[in-house]
């Protein structure tokens, strides 16, 4: 994809950049870093059962804590990157946890009344296929068919026009229109195809005039908000979906729609709330800006597969915006582009190798801690230990938010609500009953994945921001008041919003 899209030259020089920079850093800093999370779950490993104060904490379930420990550290530090964290769970389970582990990890199960249950290795395999991964693979290949035929410049161009020429309306434009393709496509992909289209624009405004980083901050906050409002819009709301939705779990069956409905408002208001923050902070001297987005002369697809790839672009969104209706899951409907694209060979082997696997990995290997702690038992241990009902409901919700906020702005959104959703989805089950005034578990997991989106105070938080930021037009500073100010704003509308539904079962 990253050959493809427009702007693909700003991802890649980022890419260069971030690489050369893990490079640079010392070996023994990296090594130091693995080798804290190999001793500290080892340690864990190895401790006396007793040491954890759960009642008959079984062989298997403390081989889980110490992989839980393990994966927390390594996301945390990036020691190794997150997404190869997640394939390290994936084989550390199979090879000392599963019914097809190595012998050694094996001796003595009959016969040790706490050893256990061997968890099933064609289950933990599975995550690497669960269908929220197959929901984001037909993501993107809308995005991949979007861009090779011109769909996503179309837009912007059919879009931005009826903003006119007014600078503060060409910054509303910029930031809904950037909201809009981060609800289909990657944030990333999106940033970076908006800031090719911007940076004309900035070059024509005054260099002592603050309108150059208002539009500059447009293009990351509306990605970042963006995402909120669809399940495929980021990772962590499919990681909150998936748990919901566990047949196993809580089993809500919240559709594609049913989250669309309510997080779609939602991130409607706050993209026009951080379009009037950005206004009044980073005012306009230049009145009146020109618009020129070009077209790639460059025709990649033949015209009846362009209009192959528009039909199915939209009937893909009407479906999973009517999956109530048609019973048909977003799961199943993400399947739709991927035949119809391969098939028509609109999209081929070469894009194929252009996935994104990284967030494919990393989502999976989330998946598996979360069966990890359920088939393991010590999803149960936990739950009858830790006494989740006495806690104040309030702080649960409010503080899981808040946990989640300020954790995502240092680490990776995706493993920060890996880390955190399995957990808390175990504590809102327990509790389910003392959160029900708050909007039930609904409104705690949705929260989590709501403070991951909103958390967007370093170039470093996210993608779009560390884009943004390499342009030279954002500093620091500007950007923590603006991730700051909408991190507070949203956090309070979005808890309320959901606390409201919650109670009215409307998610």
């Amino acid at each position: 994809m990253q050959k493809t899209f427009l702007g693909s030259e700003l991802v890649q020089e980022k890419d260069k950049q971030k690489a050369l920079k893990k490079a640079s850093m010392p070996l023994s800093r990296r090594a130091m870093k693995v080798l804290l999370g190999v001793i500290v779950g080892l340690v864990v490993w190895n401790l006396p059962s007793s040491v954890f104060g759960i009642d008959n904490l079984t062989v298997i379930e403390q081989r889980v804590i110490a992989l839980f420990c393990f994966a927390t550290i390594m996301w945390i530090t990036e020691g190794i990157p997150s997404w190869a964290t997640s394939v390290a769970i994936i084989v550390v389970l199979l090879f000392t946890a599963s019914d097809n582990s190595l012998c050694l990890f094996r001796l003595h199960a009959d016969e040790n009344p706490l050893f256990g249950t061997l968890m099933s290795s064609k289950k933990i395999m599975a995550c690497f296929a669960d269908p929220v991964i197959m929901l984001f693979i037909g993501g993107f290949m809308l995005a991949f068919a979007a861009t090779k035929a011109g769909l996503d410049i179309k837009l912007a161009k059919v879009l931005l026009v009826p903003f006119g020429t007014k600078s503060e309306n060409v910054l509303l434009g910029f930031i809904l229109v950037t909201g809009f393709f981060s609800m289909f496509l990657s944030n990333t992909a999106t940033a970076a195809m908006m800031l090719t289209f911007l940076t004309p624009v900035i070059k024509s405004l005054p260099s002592n005039g603050k309108g150059r980083l208002a539009l500059a901050l447009a293009i990351p906050v509306g990605a970042n908000l963006g995402g909120i409002a669809t399940p495929i819009g980021t990772p962590p709301n499919a990681i909150a979906i998936r748990f919901l939705n566990d047949p196993a779990g809580m089993g809500m069956n919240i559709g594609f729609g049913d989250w669309m409905m309510v997080m779609l408002p939602l991130t409607l208001v706050l993209l026009v709330i951080s379009w009037l923050v950005i206004r009044i902070m980073f005012p306009f001297t230049q009145k009146r800006i020109e618009l020129k987005i070009e077209e790639n002369p460059t025709r990649v697809l033949k015209p009846w597969q362009e209009i192959t790839v528009y039909v199915t672009f939209a009937l893909t969104v009407l479906l999973w915006m009517s999956d109530k209706w048609t019973h048909v899951d977003a799961n199943v409907v993400a399947m739709l582009p991927v035949g119809v694209f391969c098939v028509t060979r609109i999209i081929t082997k070469y894009d194929l190798a252009e996935i994104n696997w990284c967030i494919l990995w990393m989502v999976a290997g989330g998946f598996a801690l979360g069966l990890a702690l359920q088939d393991s038992g010590l999803a149960k241990h936990l739950v009858e230990s830790i006494p989740f009902n006495e806690w104040p409901p309030v702080l649960m919700i409010i503080g899981s938010g808040l946990i989640c906020y300020a954790l995502a702005n240092f680490i990776s959104h995706t493993a920060t609500a890996n880390l955190l959703i399995p957990i808390l989805a175990l504590a809102g089950m327990s509790a389910a009953q003392n959160l029900e005034p708050y909007g039930g578990v609904t409104t705690l997991l949705a929260g989590v994945a709501l403070g991951s989106s909103l958390s967007m105070i370093l170039p470093i938080s996210t993608p779009p921001n560390a884009l943004a930021h390499s342009t030279g037009f954002i500093e620091q500073k500007d950007m923590a008041k603006v991730g700051i100010i909408m991190g507070a704003v949203g956090l309070l509308l979005g808890y309320t919003v959901l606390v409201f539904v919650g109670k009215w079962g409307l998610l």
